[in-house]
């Protein structure tokens, strides 16, 4: 990229930075606030589920000025004048199919990562009201008390057989990495249509995006492969290690979107306007 970056630009990417920070910081304070040295006192759980909200009310603001911040960035590189893989990939994920396929896949895998890491509960074999002496429907804070990352949870039973269980990395993870595969999906099909339009491309380089790796899957394709009562198990044995899979797995979807926009960058007219805006 070539001359200052444009002001919404530096705006944009100053929001994402300070809400991803925030989150961080959450994180650490929470974890700090939960070791009471004399143990949790009735004082202590009060104020600790005080402190619970507040962690809900900033992570939703963290998440807020990460969004906001997203938006402006993309505006940004989106300019005709911008140069680079990041403006590549803005200018094709602009359109409007790229942006219903974004909307789409983060749907989608936002959903399917829920079923996998628990967050989205389904037991038709549990009665919750009965095996639990839960109120349906109901939703309680636990504020107390886990390992970092993992307190305060949202614990909600939405039917007898369904509720949901949100813990804050779970949750980070989730929107993270749905977000990841949602815009390699919308780079690949920007990318499919630039190769149609320019015929100068292989069809096979810009579906890439589609398929990169999916760090929930395992338990699933166990499942299918093995049985439920054996996917179960392996799912379960596997819950440990789900935060290192997704770990190894953001890296490649980091890095894909800028193997097909240095495809794209080459391409005739790869800085103009976006051929799916039309």
């Amino acid at each position: 990229m070539t001359g200052a970056p444009p002001r919404g630009g530096l705006g944009g990417a100053a929001a994402v930075a300070a809400g991803i920070a925030s989150i961080a910081v959450l994180f650490v304070l929470y974890a700090r606030y939960m070791s009471y040295p004399g143990g949790i006192t009735p004082d202590a759980a009060e104020a600790l589920g005080r402190a619970a909200y507040a962690f809900y009310v900033l992570l939703a603001a963290a998440f807020a000025s990460i969004a906001y911040g997203m938006r402006r960035l993309h505006a940004s590189m989106a300019r005709p004048e911008r140069r680079g893989a990041l403006a590549v990939i803005a200018r094709h994920t602009q359109g409007r199919r790229a942006k219903r396929v974004f909307v789409a896949v983060f749907a989608a895998y936002g959903v399917f990562f829920s079923l996998t890491s628990g967050t989205l509960v389904y037991q038709p074999e549990v009665v919750f009201s009965y095996h639990y002496g839960a109120q349906i429907p109901s939703a309680e804070l636990v504020a107390c008390c886990d390992e970092p990352g993992y307190a305060p949870k949202i614990l909600a039973y939405l039917t007898e057989h369904v509720g949901l269980q949100i813990i804050p990395v779970n949750l980070v993870l989730q929107v993270a990495v749905s977000y990841l595969v949602a815009l390699n999906a919308a780079v690949a099909v920007g990318a499919f249509a630039a190769s149609r339009a320019r015929r100068s491309m292989s069809g096979v380089g810009a579906i890439t995006g589609l398929f990169v790796a999916c760090p929930t899957c395992v338990g699933s394709v166990a499942s299918i492969l093995l049985g439920t009562a054996s996917g179960i198990s392996l799912s379960v044995a596997l819950v440990q290690f789900q935060t290192g899979l997704i770990a190894v797995s953001i890296p490649v979807l980091l890095a894909t979107p800028f193997l097909l926009a240095r495809k794209m960058r080459d391409l005739p007219g790869a800085c103009g306007p976006d051929p799916l805006r039309t």
